[in-house]
């Protein structure tokens, strides 16, 4: 096995360790990155006079070659037999350029190696996240637009509660996606910091100019103690924990659409291109695409949970725990950037059922609230109101009508206050289009103000994809 270490050692290592310990199977991911790191350590090298200008070009050109090689070919990294991504790297090197090899590890340990490798990785995987983010709201909103003034019911507790449009539902969605993108940008600009040069832990011996090394690998700095950033990984732990709220918010959405698609709520058709039939009941649809995302948020909360595990008791500075950040990482990231893939097929393959949406959103009694609005304009209390309405739902399920179908003698012993509204003002003030006209306040599920919604948030996802 090709190794960075052993002149200490010299008997070998059992086998059974050396697989346990082996991280190329999965750190292979960090290549390409190993090799930009290499050749700004080299160009860093050069400056300070340890590589001359002609060793740190061959250097760099080889190292250009090797990313162009695993780019084209990632099979190759798989074949190796080295112990990691670094060790790879050095002996692809080797056959290149040979012993001027050796040369480039000067002043460097794998412990800021790799701590750079992994946020260079993370930069890359933030940007990748983040267009999928954008995605999956734009999905929302194309959807939301159309159906900004299309009734349906709102529930709390799942329990049908009041009248909401079809559009403001999905722009709840592109609230709760929208904040993954500053908690994402938030995570990427605290972690935006070049580890390089820090060492093994007490920083590099050579003097290099590393806040110039950070600008030239597109840090926006360089960090400040040694120790804190070869054993720092609080960014991991950040980044996986946006992961993770990203899958519970899809899976809240999921959720949602489950229930909707059901033949009990009937507000939702899901395409087929998103469902999955029964191997044993032919007249089945079922929504396995929104039951996956549902079920991916499990795992990414138990990849957060477990990584958070592994740092809690780890002493400074670098400890071979960290190994473990890897693969609950890259997991984490795979999880959040499909699922949030097919989150976006799911939106755009998905429609509304106007007329069961809208017949719907007229019964079980959600206009009740209405109606003891209506009573406060009439001068009852708002706390006498609610009383009144209640008594009113309640005359109405024992006659088994909508308030709106209450008869004369019933409205005139329960809602005195309101003798003198007539029976086709008093049916029009509980329509679900007026109770949802009468929500217009920012934030409010008029269709009015859903319409303006949608449009702004259409121009701020034009300007996403404008600076993306």
């Amino acid at each position: 096995m090709t190794k960075l270490w052993g002149g200490r050692f010299e008997g070998g290592t059992d086998p059974r360790f050396e697989a346990f310990n082996r991280s190329l199977p999965f750190d292979r991911r960090l290549v390409v990155e190993d090799v930009v790191g290499s050749a700004a350590w080299a160009r860093a090298l050069q400056k300070v006079g340890v590589l001359t200008v002609t060793e740190a070009m061959s250097l760099i050109a080889a190292l250009a070659e090797i990313e162009v090689e695993v780019v084209r070919d990632p099979s190759l990294a798989a074949q190796s037999d080295a112990e990691d991504v670094h060790a790879f790297v050095e002996s692809r090197l080797k056959s290149k350029v040979g012993d001027l090899a050796r040369k480039l590890h000067t002043g460097r340990s794998r412990n800021d190696q790799v701590a750079t490798d992994l946020r260079l990785w993370m930069k890359r995987a933030a940007a990748e996240i983040d267009a999928g983010l954008i995605e999956a709201c734009g999905a929302l909103v194309a959807l939301a637009e159309p159906n900004a003034a299309m009734p349906m019911p709102g529930y709390t507790h799942l329990q049908r509660a009041q009248a909401v449009t079809v559009g403001h539902t999905l722009l709840a969605y592109v609230e709760m996606l929208a904040r993954d993108r500053t908690r994402l940008a938030d995570c990427v600009a605290r972690f935006d910091a070049c580890p390089l040069g820090s060492g093994a832990l007490a920083g590099t011996a050579y003097a290099i100019d590393r806040e110039a090394l950070a600008r030239d690998l597109g840090f926006a700095r360089a960090t400040r103690n040694s120790l804190d950033a070869v054993s720092d990984r609080d960014h991991v732990s950040e980044l996986m924990f946006t992961c993770a709220v990203i899958g519970v918010h899809l899976s809240r959405l999921a959720e949602d659409w489950i229930f909707f698609a059901t033949t009990e709520a009937g507000f939702l058709e899901l395409s087929d291109a998103v469902a999955t039939g029964s191997s044993l009941m032919p007249q089945k649809k079922n929504p396995d695409s929104l039951e996956l995302l549902r079920g991916k948020a499990g795992r990414s909360i138990g990849r957060l949970t477990g990584f958070l595990a592994t740092q809690k008791s780890l002493p400074l500075a670098y400890d071979k725990d960290l190994q473990e950040d890897k693969e609950a990482l890259f997991d984490a990231v795979d999880t959040a950037r499909d699922s949030l893939a097919v989150a976006a097929i799911v939106v755009k393959n998905a429609r509304f059922r106007a007329d069961r949406c809208r017949s719907e959103a007229s019964k079980g009694y959600l206009n009740a609230t209405d109606l003891a609005d209506l009573l406060v304009e009439h001068g009852v209390s708002f706390r006498d109101a609610h009383e009144k309405a209640g008594i009113a739902v309640r005359t109405a399920i024992e006659h088994g009508i909508e308030l709106e179908q209450l008869s004369d003698a019933d409205r005139a012993r329960l809602l005195p206050e309101l003798a003198r509204v007539s029976r086709a003002d008093f049916a029009a003030a509980l329509s679900v289009e007026a109770s949802l006209a009468r929500r217009s306040a920012l934030g409010g599920t008029s269709p009015v103000r859903v319409a303006e919604e949608v449009e702004a948030w259409k121009k701020k996802i034009s300007t996403w994809n404008n600076r993306s």
